[in-house]
């Protein structure tokens, strides 16, 4: 029997402006668990899952919430859970 993995993180400290294309570029890469929006604080402000079943127009919702988030934030930090190969 194989021991669970623990997830890999990575941080990124993003201005408002690059959040939204950060984001994208995470989705698109294939290989996130799930991503975390926090301020500068680190207090959680959104949290995205995301399943194999989660693509295209689903996520236009998604895309806007973090447009409308990143309009508002002067800086955000991006936490990617990743899973392991």
């Amino acid at each position: 029997m194989s021991e669970e993995q623990k997830p890999r993180h990575e941080e990124f400290k993003l201005d408002g402006g690059e959040i939204l294309d950060k984001v994208k570029e995470i989705i698109h890469a294939g290989n996130a668990r799930r991503i975390l929006l926090k301020n500068e604080e680190g207090k959680v402000l959104m949290e995205i899952p995301l399943t194999w079943g989660v693509v295209g127009v689903a996520l236009l919702p998604v895309f806007a919430a973090v447009g409308a988030l990143a309009a508002v934030a002067t800086r955000m930090v991006i936490v990617v859970e990743k899973k392991e190969a």
